[in-house]
C-alpha cells in the first residue's frame, strides 16, 4: 500500500489544485465499492494527469505486489489454515493427499496430509502463518500485511507442533507477493527455538531441566532476528515433494 500511497502522491502533486484535493480526500467518506483510492484515480484521469493505459499499468503493478493480499482478509484461523492453506497445498503439489481413516486406521488428527513414496505414506505436519507487521498490533491483518522484500519487524507464529506424530514438516508463510516453503524432518525442530505449548505433561510445570525431545506439543516463534535458523529448510514449491522426499529419507537414517 506504500508504494500505491507513494506513487498517487506523485501524481496529485501534478494537480493545479493539489493542497485543495488533499484536503478533499481526507474528509471523503467511503462506502463499498466506492473509496478514496477510486476517487483519486477518477480526479486524475478526468484532468488527464493519468491516462487510462497508465492506470492500467497502476493496476497491473499494484495486484502482482499484492497477489495474496487476499489472504489476510481470512478472518478465521481454521478458514485460513485448513481451508484455504491445504487447498494452495494440494495445488502446488498435487501428488500430496488428505489423509482419513480408510488410508491410516490409526489416524486421530494427529498429522495433516501424506506423500505416497515406495508403497509407504509420508507422514506430513502442515503449519502455516501470516508475515504481519508486528508492530500494528491492533490494526487488522490485510493492513498489516507485509511483502517478502519488506524490512519491517514481523511475527510468524507455528504453533500445535507435534513431531512425534509426523515424518516430516511442511511450513508455509503467506506474504502480500508470495508464498515461502520450508520443509523439515520431524527432529529438525529440536534444533530450533522449539518450547512447550498444550497437552504436555512432561513440561507442563515448565520444569527448567526438561529436554526438547519430552515437549509433545510446541511451538516455534519466527522474527526478523531469527528467520535465519529456518533459511537451510526453505524450497520453492516445485520443489516441495523431492524436499519431501529427501526429510523422508534422511530421517530414516537416523
Amino acid at each position: 500500500m506504500e508504494i500505491l500511497e507513494n506513487e498517487l502522491e506523485v501524481l496529485i502533486s501534478k494537480l493545479k489544485n493539489a493542497d485543495d484535493f488533499r484536503s478533499e480526500i481526507e474528509n471523503i467518506q467511503n462506502v463499498y465499492p466506492f473509496n478514496r483510492y477510486e476517487y483519486i484515480i477518477t480526479k486524475l484521469v478526468e484532468e488527464k494527469i493519468l491516462s487510462y493505459d497508465e492506470y492500467l499499468e497502476l493496476r497491473t503493478d499494484y495486484i502482482n505486489r499484492n497477489l495474496y493480499l487476499y489472504v489476510f482478509e481470512i478472518s478465521a484461523p481454521r478458514g485460513f489454515g485448513d481451508t484455504w492453506g491445504f487447498s494452495h497445498l494440494l495445488a502446488v503439489e498435487p501428488e500430496l493427499k488428505r489423509t482419513s481413516k480408510k488410508i491410516d486406521s490409526t489416524y486421530k488428527g494427529q498429522y495433516d496430509l501424506y506423500l505416497p513414496y515406495m508403497g509407504e505414506n509420508i507422514k506430513i505436519e502442515v503449519k502455516g502463518s501470516r508475515a504481519v507487521d508486528r508492530n500494528k498490533p491492533n490494526e487488522p491483518l490485510y493492513m498489516k500485511a507485509l511483502s517478502s522484500s519488506s524490512t519491517k519487524d514481523f511475527l510468524m507464529n507455528f504453533q500445535q507442533i507435534k513431531p512425534t506424530c509426523c515424518d516430516v514438516m511442511l511450513w508455509f508463510a503467506v506474504y502480500r507477493d508470495c508464498v515461502k516453503y520450508w520443509v523439515l524432518k520431524n527432529s529438525d525442530i529440536y534444533d530450533l527455538n522449539f518450547s512447550p505449548q498444550h497437552r504436555n505433561a512432561e513440561t507442563a510445570t515448565r520444569k527448567n531441566d526438561y529436554k526438547k525431545t519430552d515437549i509433545y506439543e510446541g511451538q516455534v516463534m519466527i522474527t526478523r532476528e531469527n528467520i535465519d535458523l529456518i533459511q537451510k529448510f526453505q524450497v520453492d514449491g516445485r520443489a516441495l515433494r523431492r524436499a519431501i522426499i529427501d526429510k523422508y529419507e534422511e530421517k530414516k537414517l537416523f
